[in-house]
Parts: C-alpha cells; sequence; structure tokens
C-alpha cells in the first residue's frame, strides 16, 4: 500500500511539474509578446513625434520666412528678439558684456533709444 502510495504521489508531482513548466512557458511567451508590443508601441509614437514636429517646424519656418520678407521693421524687431533669447540663455546675473559700438546689438539699442519707432497694425 505505501509503494502504490508513493506511486501516485510521483505520478502527481509529475503532471503538476509538467503544468507549472508549461505555465512558466506561456508566461514567458506573454512577457515576450509584451516587450515587443511595448516596442512597437514606442517606435511608432517616437516616429510620430519626430513627424509632427518636423511638419511643426517646417510651418514655423514659412510663418518666420513670411514675416521676415513682409516688413523690415518686423524683420529688424525679429533678429532683435532672437538676440535678446541668446543673451538670456548664455548670459548670467554675474556676466559683463563690453560691446565694441559697431556690434549689432549696440546698433539695435542706439536705434531704439534715438527714436522710438512702432510697427504697422497688423492686418
Amino acid at each position: 500500500l505505501g509503494r502504490i502510495y508513493q506511486r501516485m504521489m510521483s505520478e502527481r508531482g509529475q503532471i503538476a511539474q509538467r503544468f507549472r513548466s508549461e505555465g512558466e512557458g506561456e508566461a514567458a511567451r506573454i512577457a515576450g509578446q509584451k516587450e515587443r508590443d511595448l516596442n512597437e508601441i514606442q517606435s511608432t509614437a517616437y516616429r510620430q513625434v519626430q513627424q509632427i514636429r518636423g511638419e511643426s517646424d517646417a510651418k514655423a519656418t514659412e510663418i518666420y520666412a513670411r514675416a521676415y520678407t513682409q516688413n523690415p521693421q518686423a524683420a529688424e524687431f525679429y533678429n532683435f528678439l532672437k538676440s535678446m533669447d541668446t543673451y538670456r540663455k548664455v548670459l548670467t546675473k554675474d556676466t559683463t558684456l563690453v560691446f565694441s559700438t559697431d556690434s549689432d546689438l549696440f546698433g539695435l539699442l542706439k536705434r531704439a533709444s534715438a527714436k522710438p519707432q512702432t510697427l504697422p497694425p497688423a492686418r
């Protein structure tokens, strides 16, 4: 009776181990599929982001170019704003600047203080 019981336990143990192995294999397959799906989703999202970014950059460039060629004063103001933005990003509060009277920024500041100019009304 003891040997029969041992054999039954051994068979049930083998069956249980087979089910565990199958379950672990299925879990590994599902995890692999999840990783592939995740990579595909991220790749698609990245491509979409790059496409949207490229389209928006092209549109912004088109708008800047149109505005730049329409009005010389607007172009000068745009150059001034871009210069100011660059200075803001690069300089700290402890930075000391020495400008030549020939520099573009000095010229812009000099013209701005000499006579205030107004831009024509927007259309």
